[in-house]
C-alpha cells in the first residue's frame, strides 16, 4: 500500500480492477490497513457528534417556533415533518450501503433527504460501528471484478484439438 494516498501498490503494467475509494477511507478498506480502524472510530464519533449538534440546532428552531407563538398545529407539523424525513433519510442511506442507489429516485428525494439529514448521520454512525459505510457493497463488487478479470486472463493449456473426448 502506498503511504501517501492509501491506494494499493499496483505494478505499472497491471490491468486488473482497482478498488473504488470510499468517502473518508480511500481504499484502506481493501486490506483494512493504514489507519482503517482509527478512521472508523473517527467517522463514528464525527457522525454522532454532528447528529447531536444538528439536534441542538433543531431544538433551537423548535424553541423559536414556540417563542413566535405560531400555534401548536404548525409546531406539531414541523416536528412530525422532521421525524418522518429523518426516518426516510436513515432508511435510504442505510439501503445505499448495501446496493447502488437509483440516481433518478435519489434526485427526486433530494429535498426530503436534506430535511432528514439527522437520519443520514445516524445511519453513518451505526454502520461505521461494524464496517466502513459502503464497504460490503464495494467489497462484493471488487471481488466479483477481480474474479471476472482472473477468469478472462487465465491462459488455457495445451492444444484443444488434442483433447480427449469422453464418450
Amino acid at each position: 500500500m502506498s503511504e501517501t494516498n492509501g491506494t494499493p501498490d499496483i505494478p505499472a503494467g497491471s490491468t486488473g480492477p482497482r478498488p473504488e475509494p470510499l468517502r473518508f477511507f480511500g481504499t484502506t478498506w481493501v486490506d483494512r490497513d493504514n489507519g482503517y480502524t482509527v478512521r472508523r472510530i473517527a467517522v463514528s464519533a464525527g457522525s454522532l457528534a454532528t447528529a447531536a449538534a444538528a439536534c441542538l440546532v433543531l431544538r433551537l428552531a423548535y424553541q423559536g417556533l414556540q417563542i413566535a407563538d405560531i400555534g401548536s398545529f404548525v409546531t406539531l407539523l414541523m416536528v412530525v415533518m422532521f421525524a418522518i424525513c429523518s426516518a426516510l433519510a436513515f432508511r435510504h442511506t442505510w439501503d445505499g450501503f448495501t446496493k447502488r442507489p437509483d440516481l433518478d429516485r435519489q434526485a427526486s428525494l433530494r429535498g426530503l433527504l436534506t430535511i432528514g439529514f439527522v437520519g443520514s448521520l445516524l445511519a453513518y454512525f451505526f454502520r461505521s460501528l461494524t464496517e466502513a459505510p459502503g464497504e460490503k457493497l464495494h467489497r462484493e463488487e471488487y471481488e466479483a471484478a477481480r474474479k471476472q478479470h482472473q477468469n478472462r486472463t487465465v491462459r488455457r493449456t495445451g492444444n484443444p484439438s488434442k483433447k480427449r473426448r469422453r464418450g
